[in-house]
């Protein structure tokens, strides 16, 4: 008969933000059986009864008090027969982007700690979650070229030079800011608010905010998101 193996399947969970004009990922502190505790992404075993994005939403939740209802798939990683020492683990990993000023988190059940990482200091890792973390970032520069996704990561209500920083932080490259803004204005979807940033000293000013309806009717009619860099 041929060695069927008894494979487990696990979920990983990639959650980017974005704080101070860096790019930050959550990580959590977690105990493999000995003494010895390793910093890991938030994740764990499916259940039999539950989808693989259940699964995630609720390994999530369950070790970061972070509750998210929706995560992207990002990719299967299981090549490496030895990724976990304990059994042969198939893992799907998925992905998000959030507001790291406005999320509260908490390590809660097999996490000791819960903590962001900027991307450009992560300690190695268990499993192979750095390798997963590079795929993340990989995706999360591409998408941002062809998709709004950067708005993800601000609050409601930001400064534009905030967007600015941002597209320049993550995909590592400088911007010819004066085009940047004529471009990005001049897809409708930003939208300018009464309402300014409080600063010290200076001349205040207004905050912008994107606006999901007016893009996705671009959408409908045929519109299409790109921002190129030289």
């Amino acid at each position: 008969m041929e060695n069927f193996q008894n494979i487990r399947i696990a979920v990983d969970a990639i959650v980017f933000g974005y704080k101070n004009n860096s790019l930050y990922v959550l990580l959590i502190e977690q105990k493999f059986g000995s003494a010895d505790k390793y910093w890991a992404l938030p994740g764990g075993l499916v259940k039999h009864d539950e989808s693989l994005k259940d699964a995630v939403i609720r390994e999530l939740h369950e070790e970061t008090s972070v509750q998210l209802n929706f995560m992207e798939q990002l990719y299967t990683f299981g090549d490496d027969i030895n990724r976990d020492s304990r059994n042969r683990v198939v893992s799907v990993a998925y992905f998000a982007l959030v507001d790291a000023s406005n999320l509260e988190i908490k390590a809660d059940t097999d996490a000791d700690k819960v903590q962001w990482y900027k991307i450009d200091e992560i300690p190695p890792l268990a499993f192979d979650h750095n390798l997963i973390i590079e795929k993340a970032i990989a995706r999360l520069k591409a998408k941002l070229t062809y998709e709004p996704i950067g708005f993800d990561l601000l609050p409601e209500e930001f400064l534009f030079s905030d967007l600015e920083n941002l597209y320049c932080t993550i995909l590592e490259k400088e911007i010819d800011r004066r085009n940047f803004r004529k471009k990005i204005l001049s897809y409708g979807f930003l939208e300018q608010t009464e309402h300014f940033s409080p600063i010290k000293s200076g001349r205040p000013a207004k905050l912008f905010k994107f606006n999901g309806l007016k893009y996705n009717d671009l959408i409908k009619n045929g519109f299409h998101f790109e921002i190129k860099f030289a």
